[in-house]
């Protein structure tokens, strides 16, 4: 019987405690601080904000040692071994770039910069410096995500065909104000786009003949789209975003012997379904050891094994896979007429 191989994800517990550095104090740095907290051995010994309350009032909820009111002083503290870049994605490519030129290796929430040029100065800059850089995309570190790419590599689903992704959330006009304003690089590409099309390039590989369609807002960012593109060996994508509604955020990726269908939310963790080319089912591989957010857990794991071995890139997501998504997300933004104020 044909059956899923086993993902060769190590346990995060597992990995070397390295001493981090929160840059930015909101939501999803709370979020990747709990995942830490719950789930390894890492520790956060420091946090900084441009509102110095808003530091401290993060530190004393977490324990965090030190809380500063500014960035420049968080990634000058030498008991800092790595930064986690948290901020808006209009701030990325700044903080970054401000963390590695004091020296310091750097995680960087998705998506990497607001476009491909601030991507490729970052990893010039981090490649010059020889320091460890990493996009922040987290469902690339995952369980699932691992047992997808060996199904791939093992040639079980045949040569992929297709791949379907969507990622859809009532985040507007009532959500985060920050996705509405175009200075913020606000819209629904960056923050929920990121995730099918990142996960049609772990299938596909480079993303060429892209072809968008989409929706904007009268403040001109992008509400949804939707993105056809094809992988290198001929293998096509189909992939939506929308920040004004919520769907089952699931995932298939078809090949020619047989597929693979990831329940939504596909980049939380979640269970796989293989059938046959038939549709006859063959294996199923779940996986609820983590809920939701706490899968940040196996990024921050990936980059404190990194880090201790001197590496300076993830093999799992490398800086010029980063990179190129970017260069997609660029062309979609330039089909849909979307452009964030000072590009």
């Amino acid at each position: 019987m044909t059956v899923l191989p086993t993902p060769r994800t190590p346990d995060p517990m597992t990995a070397p405690p390295v001493r981090w550095g929160l840059l930015a104090a909101g939501g999803i740095a709370r979020m990747f601080g709990a995942a830490l907290r719950r789930g390894t051995r890492q520790e956060i010994v420091a946090v900084g904000s441009r509102d110095a309350n808003r530091a401290s009032a993060f530190a004393d909820e977490f324990g965090i040692a030190t809380a500063y009111g500014s960035y420049e002083d968080l990634v000058a503290d030498p008991t800092v071994d790595v930064v986690y870049v948290a901020s808006p994605h209009s701030e990325h490519h700044q903080h970054a770039r401000l963390a590695l030129e004091a020296g310091k290796p750097v995680l960087v929430e998705k998506a990497f910069t607001r476009n491909a040029q601030e991507a490729r100065d970052l990893v010039a800059l981090a490649r010059e410096k020889g320091l460890l850089l990493v996009e922040a995309m987290w469902s690339r570190f995952l369980p699932h995500y691992d047992v997808i790419a060996r199904a791939i590599e093992d040639g079980l689903l045949g040569p992929v065909t297709t791949v379907f992704a969507e990622h859809c959330q009532p985040l507007y006009p009532d959500g985060p104000q920050r996705l509405a304003a175009p200075e913020l690089a606000g819209g629904a590409l960056l923050d929920l786009g990121v995730y099918p099309i990142s996960f049609a390039d772990l299938v596909l590989g480079p993303l060429t003949s892209v072809t968008a369609t989409g929706a904007l807002t009268d403040r001109g960012v992008d509400a949804q789209e939707t993105v056809v593109a094809t992988g290198a060996d001929g293998g096509q994508a189909v992939l939506h975003a929308s920040m004004l509604a919520r769907s089952a955020c699931a995932a298939a990726v078809c090949g020619a012997a047989a597929r693979i269908d990831v329940a939504g939310t596909f980049y939380f963790p979640t269970t796989l379904t293989l059938y046959d080319r038939a549709g006859n089912l063959l294996d199923t591989f779940s996986w609820t050891a983590d809920t939701a957010h706490e899968g940040l857990r196996f990024e921050a794991a990936e980059v404190a094994r990194l880090l201790t071995a001197g590496e300076t890139e993830a093999p799992l997501l490398p800086l010029d896979t980063s990179v190129r998504i970017m260069e997609v997300m660029d062309e979609v933004r330039r089909q849909l007429g979307v452009r964030y104020p000072g590009e």
